[in-house]
């Protein structure tokens, strides 16, 4: 859908873009083969879509895939979405907010056995971090996700240990499956454009790391905690982010084969996932 496409429609249906709801409509027929054919859909390939705008990719998608479930929460742009999405009656909208929605009530009994979920968006960036983890959490089999986000969002989502990218949210993803930047996209992709650029990254769900913790919600608790103040070594910040005795922490971290002068970005996920077990015990 080309940029004049869209002011055409926008006008027609006498809609426009809304500031409030991040809304930037992508014009760039490149960009979206690109998350397209990052999506790999096919005949057993269902779709989870957030946000799908004026429903280019939710289109484009339909085309191959078997369904596409797209969540929108801006109810004035349903006239556009019934005409973008006509054709495709394997496309189907639900109109309410992602974040109130129960993601696994709505996509398990659209999904047959032996298909495969996607999930693909261009995620609001105001909401970008609640929307993919109320989806990695959902305990919906995605099998992978393919989602454009703001391109300081996507270096911290890759990042390794050691560098100031290296956080909460680097971990957060890796922890549910590979993370790979695929390719990033300028602001003249949109319209209106962004003041910010913009990348696609991937998240292989399917390869994931083998090493789990034996409680997730701890895991994470540790985390945040963890990186609550960096410029703390990691026994200062751990008993000050959990309320621990300051001894306690120490002699969990040094049982994890961890040194307690260390700080969160220097741990791996590894680390983080042995520390979290031994704090458990």
């Amino acid at each position: 859908m080309s940029a004049r496409e869209v002011k055409e429609l926008l006008r027609r249906h006498g809609v426009i873009a809304k500031k409030g709801y991040g809304q930037n409509f992508l014009v760039d027929a490149r960009v979206l083969d690109g998350i397209v054919r990052a999506v790999e859909p096919d005949a057993r390939t269902v779709v989870l879509e957030v946000g799908p705008g004026l429903g280019a990719l939710t289109a484009a998608l339909a085309e191959r895939a078997k369904r596409v479930v797209a969540i929108e929460k801006d109810g004035s742009l349903r006239p556009v979405l019934d005409e973008v999405l006509a054709p495709h009656g394997n496309a189907e909208v639900v109109y309410d907010d992602c974040l109130k929605v129960d993601l696994r009530a709505l996509v398990a009994p659209r999904l047959d056995e032996g298909d495969r979920l996607v999930f693909a968006a261009n995620l609001p960036y105001y909401v970008t971090t609640p929307i993919l983890f109320q989806v990695l959490e959902s305990g919906l089999p995605v099998s992978r996700a393919v989602v454009m986000v703001q391109r300081e969002v996507a270096d911290r989502m890759v990042a390794r240990p050691g560098g100031k990218d290296y956080g909460v949210l680097s971990v957060g993803v890796q922890y549910r499956g590979e993370v790979r930047r695929l390719f990033n996209v300028p602001p003249s992709a949109f319209m209106p454009q962004p003041g910010v650029d913009s990348a696609v990254v991937e998240i292989d769900c399917d390869k994931r790391p083998a090493m789990r913790a034996a409680d997730e919600e701890a895991l994470f608790r540790v985390v945040r905690a963890a990186f609550g103040t960096r410029r703390k070594t990691l026994e200062n910040a751990l008993a000050a982010g959990l309320g621990m005795p300051k001894e306690w922490v120490r002699q969990k971290v040094v049982a994890a084969g961890i040194d307690p002068g260390a700080r969160a970005e220097q741990l791996s996920l590894a680390d983080f996932v042995r520390l979290a077990d031994e704090m458990e015990k």
